[in-house]
C-alpha cells in the first residue's frame, strides 16, 4: 500500500495540494494510504505559566483543524479516506519525524508556504525538508 504524508499550511499552495492529490490519486491502484498534516508553531516564553498545558493542546488541535479543514472538505466530497495529524514544533523536523513514523512512501506538500521575503530570512520549509527527508519529495506549485 502506497502511504502519502500531505504537510498543509493556510498557504494558496497548500491549497492548491488538493486538486493535485485528487488527480494523482487516480494514477495509483488503490489503496493509497493519504496523511494529512499541519505543523503548529509552538508557543513562545512564558504562557505554559498561565494556561495549563491541556488548553495549549487543545489551542494547537483548534487551529489545526482549521488550517486542514479546506482539503478535508475536497477530499470529503470525493469520498477519499485520510488521516490527520496535527503537530507542533520546527515544521520540517516534525514532517520528516510523521513521515518516518508512519512509514510514508512519499511527501507531497507545496513549493512555499510563505512570501519569498520572509523565506529569505528564515528558510523555506520546503527547501528544508528536501534537504532532511530521506524519502521522495514532491512539490507542488
Amino acid at each position: 500500500m502506497l502511504k502519502l504524508l500531505i504537510p498543509v499550511d493556510d498557504s494558496p499552495s497548500s491549497l492548491r495540494l488538493a486538486e493535485h492529490l485528487y488527480a494523482r490519486l487516480a494514477w495509483y491502484k488503490p489503496p493509497v494510504e493519504v496523511h494529512l498534516l499541519t505543523v503548529r508553531p509552538a508557543l513562545h516564553g512564558d504562557v505554559g505559566m498561565f494556561i495549563d498545558s491541556e488548553q495549549i493542546r487543545q489551542f494547537h488541535q483548534e487551529e489545526g483543524l482549521k488550517v486542514l479543514a479546506p482539503i478535508r472538505e475536497r477530499l470529503d466530497a470525493d469520498s477519499i479516506p485520510y488521516q490527520i495529524h496535527i503537530g507542533v514544533g520546527d515544521p520540517a523536523e516534525v514532517i520528516v519525524q510523521y513521515a518516518r513514523e508512519k512509514d510514508c512512501d512519499e511527501i507531497v506538500m507545496g513549493a512555499s508556504g510563505r512570501s519569498p521575503f520572509a523565506a529569505f530570512f528564515t528558510g523555506s520549509v520546503p527547501a528544508r525538508v528536501l534537504h532532511i527527508a530521506d524519502l521522495p519529495v514532491s512539490l507542488i506549485k
